[in-house]
């Protein structure tokens, strides 16, 4: 039987070419919850937060979130919170075992449900969401940064709702925006409460910077939170001035996500060496094979986004179906 070390052992590894931060430094938070930090302006303003870390081995948050700490960055108006979320992962990073550490007894990413939350069960990772929750309550505007199992261009996660949408075209990049639920198995940071929430002001983007251990992915990450401060007016601009990239070199895609592949048993695989971002033309191509189940294109021009096998699982969405949207989204004054 096909078992998950056996598929990561048969792929590509990733040579990791950026620096992992020495976060201890900021364990004690400022306000009781470790490796947490909230400034406040005093004067009236939105709660803007960056949150780094909500899978263990997704570095390129960790390093952007330790800069902006060191360059000691304070909101102009409203608070500014940046934390690390999945520390205990995070400090568990074994360089042979690269995909081992996104999380240790279950994906953080998947617990912000408030059932969830209020139950009692327990994991290292619903104990550590359940410290963070008080803060992420009082959040309007949040940037969760990640990054991605294979080497593909940035995307931006905007959630389902057009406020989401909006917020995505506001900041101007990366180029491609993804609009989708989230995932079957379990709420993402992003979706919580009033984030996904159509009559709430609250609002929130998962940016995705790339492969987890390349420079490319630290630039974006970079880049990315401080056009999120930038824009939000939580900070001055020429406070982040030195952490941004070149202009966005064209106009944002927008895909919304159509359908799901969750894998139904160990013995999936993809047709090709899909990356993601590939546009498949006819609907009814064949892209991957559950066991004797073919997986089919639903329409045409059918996007994959984020397809990989590093994490493969019954239950565990391997890729999703995308199509490509024809019209662009208002812009947010804030």
């Amino acid at each position: 039987m096909k078992t998950l070390e056996h598929v990561r052992a048969a792929l590509k590894p990733y040579p990791i070419e950026v620096e992992f931060p020495d976060i201890r430094r900021w364990e004690a938070g400022t306000h009781g919850v470790d490796y947490v930090h909230t400034f406040d302006s005093g004067v009236a303003g939105p709660h803007v937060m960056i949150m780094a870390l909500t899978h263990g081995n997704e570095v390129s948050g960790a390093i952007t979130v330790d800069a902006f700490l060191k360059r000691q960055l304070r909101p102009i108006r409203g608070r500014l919170t940046l934390a690390f979320g999945n520390v205990e992962a995070y400090h568990r990073f074994d360089r042979r075992d690269i995909d081992a550490t996104r999380y240790l007894d279950e994906d953080m990413n998947r617990v912000w449900l408030p059932e969830k939350l209020d139950s009692d069960q327990d994991s290292i990772e619903l104990r550590r969401a359940r410290q963070l929750r008080p803060v992420v309550e009082t959040v309007d505007l949040l940037l969760d940064i990640h990054s991605m199992h294979e080497e593909a261009p940035p995307v931006m996660m905007c959630g389902a709702q057009h406020k989401g949408r909006a917020f995505a075209a506001t900041l101007g990049l990366p180029q491609t925006v993804v609009v989708d639920a989230g995932h079957a198995n379990g709420r993402r940071l992003r979706d919580f409460q009033g984030f996904d929430d159509p009559a709430s002001h609250k609002n929130a983007l998962l940016i995705e910077t790339g492969q987890h251990f390349s420079r490319r992915s630290q630039d974006v990450a970079l880049d990315t939170a401080a056009r999120f401060l930038s824009t939000t007016g939580a900070v001055r601009h020429e406070d982040v001035v030195e952490f941004l990239g070149p202009e966005n070199p064209g106009p944002q895609r927008f895909l919304e996500v159509t359908c799901p592949v969750v894998a139904r048993s160990m013995d999936f695989s993809f047709v090709e060496d899909f990356r993601g971002l590939e546009v498949i033309e006819k609907a009814g191509t064949v892209i991957a094979w559950d066991g004797e189940t073919a997986i089919v294109t639903p329409h045409d021009h059918c996007v994959l986004v984020q397809p990989s096998l590093r994490h493969l699982g019954v239950g565990v969405t391997m890729v999703r179906l995308a199509r490509i949207l024809d019209e662009q989204p208002p812009r947010l004054t804030f």
